[in-house]
């Protein structure tokens, strides 16, 4: 019987590339996001009076600090860790080291499950999604049509929206896991053994392969003359 990871496993992902350069180009994907994000969050403590945002008192009725430093040291620190886990990532699927790639799989289903919740709220709590729009600024563009639709239709659209990304995201899980698979694969088939004397270095296969000597025919019987 096939059990239902080997009945996904594949080694293509979009249709068209292999699954270990699905995860190279996915972590490099990750890594110029991240990294432009950083520089954003690093700009902001370098010269704060430009780039802190302040609500003023006719949005919400007070000044609210949204980004104070401690928000920006700890978003830099995440930006950063995420930066090494792509780069993790990255680094195994090209050197097909399947523990390096285990960090990045940790994380997407960290954020698959922090999307399902949110998907979930959004259902046990429609009347969110009102208020969340109630809380964006009035230049928003199109807020006042958006809040004068109906609000199941509104919550459908919401979840929609939320299920395209969760499919997504759970392609992507399966690439970067199947990305594993066929790292941590080709690690246990293909173990090779060096011996190495004093002058010579001998390439041999694995030892369950070196021991399988056929069986020799037992010698003949002696007959007395």
């Amino acid at each position: 019987m096939i059990s239902p990871w080997d009945r996904w496993y594949s080694t293509s992902c979009c249709l068209c590339c292999h699954v270990r350069t699905g995860t190279i180009i996915l972590g490099i994907w990750y890594m110029i996001i991240n990294a432009v994000v950083l520089l954003i969050l690093l700009s902001a403590l370098y010269d704060p009076v430009q780039y802190r945002y302040h609500l003023t008192s006719s949005e919400l009725g007070t000044d609210i600090d949204v980004m104070d430093d401690a928000n920006i040291c700890i978003a830099t620190a995440i930006s950063l860790l995420m930066i090494l886990i792509c780069g993790m990532a990255t680094y195994g699927a090209y050197k097909q080291h399947a523990a390096w790639i285990i960090p990045f799989f940790c994380y997407q289903i960290f954020d698959f499950a922090l999307n399902t919740l949110v998907a979930i709220s959004v259902v046990v709590y429609p009347n969110t999604v009102q208020d969340y729009l109630q809380q964006l600024p009035g230049t928003f563009p199109y807020k006042e049509d958006i809040m004068s639709t109906n609000n199941v239709c509104l919550v459908f659209a919401v979840l929609l929206f939320i299920g395209c990304i969760l499919s997504f995201k759970a392609y992507l899980i399966g690439c970067v896991w199947n990305c594993y698979r066929y790292v941590s694969g080709r690690g246990t088939t293909e173990v090779l053994v060096y011996v190495t004397t004093n002058d010579t270095t001998v390439l041999l296969p694995p030892y369950e392969e070196a021991v399988t000597i056929p069986p020799k025919d037992p010698p003949p019987q002696y007959v007395e003359a």
